[in-house]
């Protein structure tokens, strides 16, 4: 019997990490199109919020009833925590099932946010409060409440020296953790230094490696690449984080659609296969669209793939070359990812439907889509979550946030609810 090949698959975190872009943000509802296109994507994991925020509940609750329907499926939805042990005990109680649970492991880190009130290590001192034991605990009972899977994150392991990281990760699989999250939290590796940290960490401790690289340096891409290949190469299976179009804090994460190409396209990787075959290239135009509509940051014009200029060509040589045969000067083909299909763009009367919309325009525009209301009321009740939708994101709702509107009412609903608690 041949042994299985170990494989990279993503976990976007779009709905985690890129939702903390500094002055940006996504509604409630353009976080669940995002899963819905994350799934149509084939990505193995959408990091899809904090089970422990409050305006979060929601949200969360309505997307892993989309989940238990079919509707996502098969993404698995996973909650990002703090090492504490009240946030899967939230997480358990509202169904998820997959989380990250998250702690600072660097010198610096420990002393500049804990400030002398925690060791990183019990034996330094076992009258304070640990980092490993912080993080036993935690993942502890994330096991005893029945959380399938969780994933431990070593925050800013790039700064942290070899010999803590190795114990701490030891130490969480002897607890239980089905992964050791390497996160390159400022950017600070580059792809030789991540390649060597994580090939000897994933051989010492032989546990499934994340990556979580931030773009600092503008090596974000190039470092979760590399890191996933030493994870493959000491036998280990591999996880790369993304954000769609590379959203994140300060200069970013990894951009998804520029991981896929590179383990689709790049010299080194091509012919090996490592990449879920589950992934569809074919899905990166749409979605990096609609994250750049939602998030409202224009995609560049030089962007990865999905720039308006990642095809163009001027230069006499250039176009004279792509014109005789498109493979010299491209890559990869456009419509790989989706692209080349014309957009319609409407230049005259133009009927939209928003929060202060009526029940006649509203009717046109599903119409269009080809939406039919068994009755009246149906239709007034579609139209009432549509305003409220329109409320909700602050802009006009595109086709899939109507459709979903439509086809899910009681999931809009829910999503669409966010009372404060006090």
């Amino acid at each position: 019997m041949s042994k299985r090949k170990n494989k990279v698959y993503i976990i976007d975190v779009t709905n985690r990490d890129g939702v903390q872009t500094s002055r940006l943000g996504l509604a409630k509802l353009e976080k669940t199109i995002i899963n819905l296109y994350l799934n149509e994507m084939g990505i193995f994991q959408s990091e899809f919020g904090f089970p422990f925020t409050n305006h979060e509940i929601n949200y969360l609750k309505a997307n892993l009833e989309l989940a238990r329907m079919g509707v996502l499926k098969p993404i698995r939805l996973s909650g990002w925590c703090r090492a504490v042990k009240e946030d899967v005990i939230k997480a358990a109680e509202i169904g998820v099932e997959h989380v990250n649970i998250s702690i600072s492991t660097s010198e610096q880190m420990v002393r500049g946010k804990f400030q002398g009130r925690v060791v990183r290590d019990p034996e330094e001192n076992p009258h304070k409060p640990s980092i490993i034991g912080m993080m036993v605990e935690t993942l502890e009972e994330a096991k005893k409440r029945g959380i399938k899977t969780v994933g431990v994150n070593a925050e800013d392991a790039s700064r942290t020296d070899d010999e803590f990281l190795i114990k701490f990760a030891k130490t969480a699989k002897e607890h239980g953790a089905d992964r050791i999250r390497y996160c390159d939290t400022l950017g600070y590796d580059d792809p030789f230094t991540i390649y060597n940290r994580v090939r000897r960490l994933a051989e010492e401790v032989q546990i499934p490696i994340e990556l979580h690289c931030h773009n600092d340096l503008g090596m974000a891409v190039a470092c979760s690449v590399m890191g996933a290949k030493a994870a493959i190469d000491a036998g280990v299976d591999a996880y790369i984080n993304t954000t769609i179009n590379g959203m994140g804090e300060r200069a970013g994460n990894a951009d998804l659609v520029s991981v896929i190409l590179a383990l689709r396209k790049s010299s080194g990787f091509k012919d090996l296969n490592l990449l879920d075959e589950r992934v569809k290239l074919s899905c990166a135009w749409k979605i990096a669209k609609y994250a750049s509509y939602a998030f409202g940051v224009p995609i560049p014009v030089n962007q990865v793939g999905v720039g308006d200029n990642a095809f163009a060509h001027e230069s006499g040589i250039h176009a004279d070359g792509a014109l005789k045969d498109r493979r010299n000067y491209e890559l990869y083909d456009y419509e790989e990812l989706g692209r080349g299909e014309p957009e319609i763009i409407e230049t005259g009367r133009k009927i939209t439907t928003g929060e202060y919309g009526g029940i006649k325009g509203f009717r046109n525009v599903y119409n269009k889509l080809e939406i039919e209301f068994k009755d009246e009321k149906e239709a007034y009740r579609i139209l009432e979550l549509v305003r409220y939708a329109n409320v909700h994101t602050q802009k006009p709702l595109t086709e899939d946030e109507l459709r979903f509107i439509a086809r899910y009412p009681e999931q809009a609903k829910q999503i669409l609810t966010v009372v404060p608690p006090v």
